[in-house]
């Protein structure tokens, strides 16, 4: 392959202790890296002592910055991709640039290191010979309402992210789609100093959730199962079918929603959806 090799580098969660030395190594070789965050990224370069060129690359990056990282390669100069904090790419859109990088015709070569992902399963106690990653659900809408039915009749743990102050509601959601009794792990501040593990049921957790932590950035690890029970799908139709009236929908549109999600006949999802109160 010609040119220069775009290096995909994991960085700590937090804890820079984490930073493997093949990884400190690269950082402080390349000739460019590109981060999601300068000013994060700035830091930890400081610290290793490393003097790249820094250039931004993140989800609202234009073409422009692609099309620099590409001329970097053609001038034979190797680039580092980091991201905030752990393996980028994941939940991340360095999938793109790799993508772009790889039908250039560059060398794309991982680095591996730390992943919220993979700490927050090998700590939860729960299956993870095979999972779903589903990063962060949609904030609201009919596509968060399929997911969410989705995790209720998965077989499969499953790992999801979420953001600082919206945990409660997440929590709350996830009772009502796969049942109380359902195990989830809950990671905040992943290796940082205010790390926090807490493990229990949805009915639990959801029940203390108000009182969690809004700041920081949680994964959260839910156990798979059967699907819900049949009186448990009922109430958790008209919680969908509530949310969806309160986000604009017609009932009319719930209505549909209700038949896709949930599999009801024509009949009861129309009445659920005209029956449910007025937001």
């Amino acid at each position: 392959m010609r040119g220069g090799t775009l290096y995909v580098v994991a960085t700590p969660l937090g804890h820079l202790g984490d930073l493997s030395a093949r990884a400190t190594e690269l950082l402080r070789s390349v000739a460019v890296v590109a981060a999601e965050d300068t000013r994060r990224t700035r830091a930890l370069l400081s610290h290793l002592d490393a003097h790249p060129r820094l250039v931004s690359y993140h989800a609202h990056s234009d073409r422009r910055a692609s099309s620099g990282i590409l001329a970097s390669l053609e001038r034979n100069e190797d680039v580092a991709l980091v991201t905030d904090a752990g393996t980028p790419a994941i939940s991340d859109p360095g999938a793109e640039l790799v993508g772009e990088v790889r039908a250039a015709g560059y060398r794309v070569v991982p680095v591996p290191g730390p992943s919220a992902v993979a700490a927050a399963l090998s700590a939860s106690g729960l299956p993870a010979d095979r999972y779903l990653f589903l990063g962060f659900l949609p904030r609201k809408g009919a596509e968060r309402e399929r997911l969410l039915a989705h995790l209720g009749s998965m077989e499969w743990t499953a790992v999801l992210f979420e953001a600082p102050g919206r945990i409660a509601e997440l929590l709350t959601d996830l009772e009502a789609a796969c049942g109380g009794s359902r195990r989830v792990f809950v990671a905040r501040e992943l290796t940082k100093v205010h790390e926090e593990l807490i493990a229990g049921t949805l009915a639990a957790l959801a029940a203390r959730a108000p009182s969690l932590e809004p700041r920081g950035e949680y994964t959260v690890v839910v156990e798979g199962g059967g699907p819900a029970e049949p009186a448990d799908r009922g109430t958790e139709a008209r919680r969908a079918a509530t949310r969806l009236l309160s986000e604009g929908l017609s009932r009319k549109a719930v209505a549909r929603l209700l038949e896709e999600l949930y599999g009801m006949p024509r009949n009861a999802a129309y009445r659920m959806a005209t029956e449910v109160p007025p937001p």
